[in-house]
């Protein structure tokens, strides 16, 4: 018998008061069928996704509660092999300069078949084509009906690369590109590329009902879209004839619990199977439990903090590196990750081959940066707003806590602090719409391309396309970023990519604060569970076994 700990005791005193909550949270649908919670797997998640399109957004809660349940991609990355390797086509060419990529696809692959759709055709290349040509094309009949737009296709410049695409038979088409990219394939490899059917936009179409395609998904993963109540669940069924083998699991039902601790708590209650981003105050306690698995991996992650530096006083650099200067990350690594993370000095993660670090840009030096501050102008400080992360990521567990700490040491210099924070989708659009002065968020990455976190973080057109944070547009950078992509050698790569990060770390148009690794707990009976470094959630082999 485990010895009872106060955490327990805890437990105890919160079940009836949890399962009360609980109860009135969860009103009658499908999400409460008691067989359906048996045979399924009951995941609680940190948010509501935003939409169930990942062409339409950049944020992880979306990107883990659809990317690869509903959907697949023309290819993956594979850690294990360290290289790309097939999914929905089975193989691939790039002609000598690097312009034209030819593909042919896996045949057989069937789409969901759900209450408003029934497929009469497998997977073919029209598929593709009105799956890149609704983001590409501002005159495609999907294109328009989306208020966010691509953020990221439009940042990595997916939009303006490829200049046609062209079907040649059900099975073979050839992407062109206006130029080489070596950043192509592991854009294709990201959980935004996702595949939609062309069968189901012309049924919308002719319904006149086309909105439906992001709220009401389509695809070809494991699972197949059910029922979705905000703030409550979502819940998704297996789909029986995925190209890989049905899921393990029948059902997938999504709890959204916005409290991590509540999500701990509904763990421990066994009223969730498995809980994402646990938080680090109780990582050793979860490890500790024989009745709980804790699982991790390494994480190419950045927590940063973002300057919007198009809003004085921050379009002034020295304000900037005052305020990095300030702030005491080792403290910050302490008491909000407690000691689960590495203190970061570039945006780019340092498990990737061309990371560059330069430990004197971000150093805590309150009186460098009081001196910064009076050259610059405010040798009394000023009063400035932080804007906090209203959910927990694996970057950033606690960013209200992070914000606070933070404010503490800004006091210090004569900077006064107002954190700020809303509701999540209301956050990410305001955030879009550069309404703050600077924000504490975070990047994971989708593969392991240094690209993936310059140009969708820092480029000029990611400021447009909203996932620019500092809103810092600075052509000499996106002239390094760009020469890095257009060519193959590694040795030529690196050089563009340091010169980059030397530029960012004299500039600072954000601060990067830690790399962290990804946990995930979960109830011992879970079988097949497995953290992919890169992308979001799998649950393809993920299962009850024996309680």
């Amino acid at each position: 018998m485990n010895k009872q700990t106060p955490f327990d005791h805890a437990i105890r005193a919160v079940s009836i008061l949890l399962s009360a909550l609980t109860a009135i949270a969860c009103s009658p649908s499908p999400e409460n069928d008691p067989q359906m919670l048996s045979e399924g797997l009951l995941y609680c998640a940190e948010g509501n996704p935003e939409s169930f399109n990942p062409q339409l957004v950049t944020s992880g809660t979306t990107l883990d509660m659809t990317a690869n349940l509903l959907y697949d991609r023309l290819i993956e990355y594979s850690d294990e092999a360290k290289e790309y390797v097939p999914a929905l086509a089975e193989s691939w060419q790039i002609n000598e300069d690097g312009t034209e990529y030819s593909f042919t696809l896996r045949e057989g692959v069937e789409f969901h078949q759900t209450r408003y759709f029934t497929p009469t055709r497998p997977l073919t290349a029209t598929d593709v084509q009105f799956s890149f040509e609704r983001w590409l094309n501002t005159d495609h009949p999907f294109h328009l009906i989306s208020m966010t737009g691509y953020p990221f296709f439009s940042a990595v410049g997916l939009d303006r690369l490829i200049q046609r695409i062209e079907v040649k038979d059900d099975h073979n088409f050839t992407i062109h590109l206006h130029e080489p990219d070596s950043s192509f394939i592991a854009n294709l490899a990201t959980d935004f590329a996702v595949i939609l059917s062309a069968e189901y936009g012309e049924q919308l179409i002719a319904e006149d009902n086309r909105v439906a395609l992001d709220n009401l998904p389509v695809g070809t993963g494991p699972f197949k879209f059910q029922h979705f109540r905000k703030d409550v669940s979502l819940s998704y069924r297996r789909h029986p004839d995925y190209w890989q083998g049905a899921a393990k699991s029948e059902r997938v039902v999504f709890r959204i619990i916005p409290s991590d601790h509540k999500r701990i708590l509904m763990l421990l209650t066994k009223d969730c199977d498995i809980v994402p981003y646990p938080p680090a105050r109780d990582l050793d306690n979860l490890d500790a439990r024989d009745d709980i698995n804790l699982y991790s991996t390494v994480s190419p992650n950045t927590a940063f903090w973002a300057f919007n530096t198009q809003k004085p006083p921050f379009d002034d650099v020295r304000v900037r590196q005052a305020l990095i200067h300030a702030i005491d990350r080792e403290s910050i690594v302490k008491a909000v990750y407690f000691g689960h993370a590495a203190l970061a000095q570039s945006i780019l993660p340092n498990t990737s081959w061309a990371h560059f670090s330069d430990e004197e840009a971000y150093t805590y030096d309150p009186v460098a940066a009081r001196e910064l501050l009076a050259d610059a102008g405010y040798p009394n400080g000023f009063s400035m707003n932080i804007w906090a992360l209203p959910v927990q990521r694996a970057y950033n567990p606690n960013a209200r806590k992070m914000a606070e700490l933070m404010q503490s040491d800004l006091a210090n210099i004569g900077v006064q602090v107002n954190i700020v924070s809303y509701e999540w989708s209301t956050f990410r659009r305001r955030l879009a719409d550069g309404d703050h002065d600077s924000v504490l968020i975070g990047w994971s990455g989708d593969n392991p391309d240094p690209d993936n976190f310059f140009r969708p973080l820092l480029s000029c057109a990611a400021v447009q396309s909203g996932s620019n944070r500092a809103r810092w547009c600075e052509p000499r950078f996106d002239r390094l970023v760009m020469s890095a992509i257009r060519t193959a050698d590694r040795d030529e790569r690196l050089a563009f990519y340091r010169e980059a990060q030397e530029l960012l770390n004299n500039q600072v148009p954000l601060m990067p604060i830690v790399h962290s690794m990804r946990y995930k707990a979960t109830q011992p009976y879970i079988e097949g569970m497995h953290l992919e470094p890169y992308g979001g959630t799998r649950l393809l082999n993920t299962h009850k076994g024996q309680p």
